[in-house]
């Protein structure tokens, strides 16, 4: 039998001793909130850890912190990978926290300090150069072919101080949880499958957590990741973290009642291309009927196209676009230069940060709720100071995606309630932890010694 115990509290001292560093709060950037400053406290002194906080908590600000104070102690260069577009967005963060941060295209431009780069571009660099990286918006992991994925956990095996930070660590399944494990060098996929899971059998890969295993995985979670929706869940108490109402709106474009018989992939994507303009002429006529700032998300290139047509102003953000055409665009759209932007949840629907918009339209939907959930948080963010409209514009033929995106998100609300109800007491005792750990030495009266003639005295 294994003895759960002992491997998890192996490997927990394994980790802690990997890479530590001791940091007080008066060390910290003064402009952080508390509960930002006690999660760099706590990610500096495991040296390799996770922060899994939802969508407007800061990540971009914890990263920075965490980068600087490794700069500071020790030296060399720290790298953040971030999706496309994200970079310039850091950087703009980086001056308002006094950290400069460089966007780099390759090894050429990088610079003593903190550098920034998009996940595309990993080839052009040496992961023995880092003292530490960030791996922003790090549930891209699970996007990325086997091949990728396992390029990048190689790539910084030897960095000694590794951060991974999203808002959706496991959108379909506690398993993938392993991906960020294995980046930091924690345990492996495997190894996690192994321990604290088993096959329900068949030809599915679904795995569930093992019932008498539940516990001690949290345990071990909670020691090398930080769970958050918003700061109240930890006990912290910060003024501005209340989510504006979220309002959705859903268009039949062909029918009043959405049909949920089952339909194939090929089935699915021939139902759009029929509909295709039944669907994008109400976003459109949306659009057009405005005067604010509209964001539409579409599946297909000819959905793209044809709406950019139909929506005065609108400019496309496509896959084959150059990478400086697609940043430039999606720049603009946020410093609230274009009206519209039309683009795909798989190519901007991770790390940027939208406030300023408050519209936004789903031209179908695809069978990801991952992409759903992180291009509606784009805009529905804490930060965000109006209600966010979201419309859906479907065929009565596309019942069973709504139906299974329904389905998909109600799990996922449901894992993300236990992840943190599980892992909430935890996680205030590990960052209660680093406190004491950091705990400084100030003593309010002085120290009074012996005198020794004394003791000299009695023992004569």
């Amino acid at each position: 039998m294994i003895d759960y115990e002992a491997f998890i509290t192996k490997k927990s001292t394994q980790a802690l001793h990997a890479a530590s560093l001791q940091v007080s709060l008066d060390e910290l950037n003064p402009k952080l909130y508390r509960f930002q400053k006690d999660i760099v406290r706590w990610a500096l002194a495991k040296g390799r850890a996770a922060v899994f906080a939802d969508c407007g908590l800061g990540k971009t600000p914890i990263q920075l912190e965490w980068a600087s104070q490794i700069i500071k102690t020790q030296g060399g260069m720290v790298l953040i990978l971030a999706p496309l577009a994200v970079s310039p967005q850091t950087a703009a963060e980086g001056v308002k926290f006094g950290v400069p941060v460089t966007v780099c295209q390759s090894a050429e431009d990088l610079r003593p300090g903190v550098n920034i780069t998009n996940y595309e571009r990993l080839d052009k660099f040496a992961g023995q150069t880092f003292s530490g990286v960030v791996l922003d918006e790090s549930s891209i992991l699970k996007s990325f072919d086997g091949k990728v994925r396992n390029q990048i956990i190689d790539f910084f095996s030897k960095t000694p101080f590794r951060l991974a930070c999203t808002a959706t660590p496991a959108p379909n399944d506690y398993m993938e949880l392993g991906n960020h494990a294995e980046f930091l060098g924690i345990m492996s996929y495997t190894e996690m499958l192994a321990m604290f899971f088993v096959h329900d059998g068949g030809q599915t890969s679904k795995w569930r957590l093992k019932g008498h295993a539940e516990d001690v995985f949290w345990q071990w979670m909670g020691s090398w990741a930080v769970v958050m929706g918003s700061p109240n869940d930890l006990g912290y108490q910060e003024d501005g973290y209340d989510l504006p109402e979220l309002r959705v709106h859903e268009i039949i474009a062909d029918g009043e009642e959405p049909t949920t018989e089952p339909m194939t992939l090929t089935q699915r994507r021939q139902a759009r291309r029929d509909t295709l303009d039944l669907r994008c002429r109400p976003a459109a006529d949306l659009v057009n009927t405005s005067d604010e700032q509209w964001l539409v998300w579409c599946d297909l290139n000819d959905e793209s196209a044809a709406l950019a047509s139909m929506i005065d102003g609108a400019q496309e953000v496509r896959g084959s676009d150059k990478p400086e055409n697609k940043t430039g665009r999606m720049l603009a759209f946020s410093c609230g230069l274009l009206k519209c932007l039309v683009t795909k949840p798989s190519i901007a629907g991770f790390g940027m940060n939208w406030q300023q918009c408050s519209k936004m339209i789903f031209v179908g939907l695809s069978d990801s709720y991952e992409q759903y959930y992180q291009a509606v948080r784009r805009c529905w963010r804490f930060g965000q100071q109006k209600p966010v409209d979201v419309y859906i514009v479907i065929s009565a033929r596309e019942g069973c995606v709504k139906q299974n995106i329904e389905r998909k998100q109600a799990d996922c609300e449901k894992m993300r309630r236990a992840m943190l109800e599980q892992s909430r007491e935890i996680t205030k005792k590990e960052l209660q932890s680093t406190c004491r750990i950091a705990t400084v030495y100030d003593p309010k009266s002085a120290m009074h010694l012996p005198d020794w003639r004394e003791f000299r005295n009695e023992c004569a």
